[in-house]
């Protein structure tokens, strides 16, 4: 991009973000916000309390650091799976899993049956 086409975007984006400017000025919710603001910090300066002191008034829980949520109950973990070893006695291969769903497993119980489980060697 060109410098000049980038001046003349950011001479855009600049347009756009003073028109909002000048829309929120008029806005009468946001002159309540501000009035609001500026009597709230002359309150405070006169009586000498900080936005702290004060939260800490109205809300005390708040104030110590404290989460008034309810803590959450500290997750479960499930024990680990035991490693199990199954070794064919007709051809000497041998099968390391922690589950039932090694596919070489799977196939010798299709093709063996219940069998497979005294082939479990720990």
């Amino acid at each position: 991009m060109s410098r000049l086409a980038e001046f003349r975007k950011l001479e855009q984006q600049l347009a756009a973000q003073l028109a909002e400017l000048e829309t929120m000025k008029n806005d009468s919710g946001l002159k309540k916000e501000i009035e609001f603001e500026s009597k709230l910090r002359g309150l405070l300066g006169e009586y000498g309390f900080s936005m702290r002191e004060v939260v800490g008034i109205l809300d005390p829980q708040a104030a110590s650091g404290r989460e008034s949520a309810p803590v959450a109950a500290e997750k479960k973990t499930h024990k680990a799976r035991e490693m199990k070893v199954y070794k064919n006695p007709l051809t000497g291969e041998v099968v390391q899993t922690k589950g039932g769903n090694h596919k070489l497993l799977k196939a010798w119980k299709g093709q063996f049956g219940d069998e497979v489980e005294n082939w479990l060697v720990r």
